[in-house]
């Protein structure tokens, strides 16, 4: 129907002639309450930003000749971390020559993650930067733990 039409039996039923498919050839038009169709629009986009999930990344941070106890306590934060859906990132610092024993560094990254192997994913596996081993850890979905 012509643009004209659709205008007027729109003001005659006291509503508006609202574009809602521009792309679409020819271009999609209704005819409703314009300010009802505004409200709603904004409605359902605060529902979606409501349901959206902002991921942080947590920092854990450890030393090559941590004891057990200290260990104990740093997978617990890491499990709470992943629990709450954030990421963690496990760093290990070396101090003077501890950076020649990297393989050893290497191995409590890994003793690290097989201890939360069943709560999260290695995203990053572990990698001398500087001074720092960096190992980033995240939560597994619901589908990955059921597939396991």
């Amino acid at each position: 129907m012509p643009v004209r039409e659709g205008v007027r039996v729109a003001t005659e039923q006291g509503l508006d002639l609202v574009e809602v498919a521009p792309q679409a050839k020819p271009p999609v038009c209704r005819i409703m309450d314009y300010g009802k169709y505004k409200y709603e629009q904004s409605k359902r986009e605060r529902d979606a930003r409501k349901k959206q999930r902002v991921i942080n990344i947590k920092e854990v941070k450890i030393r090559p000749r941590i004891e057990e106890h200290d260990f104990q306590v740093k997978l617990r934060n890491a499990l709470r971390f992943l629990n709450d859906g954030d990421k963690v990132k496990v760093t290990l610092m070396f101090r003077g020559r501890e950076i020649t024993h990297a393989s050893l560094g290497r191995d409590l990254c890994w003793k690290f993650f097989k201890e939360l192997e069943n709560q999260a994913i290695m995203e990053k596996e572990p990698k001398v930067e500087g001074r720092n081993m960096i190992m980033v850890l995240a939560p597994r979905t619901q589908e990955q733990v059921k597939g396991d």
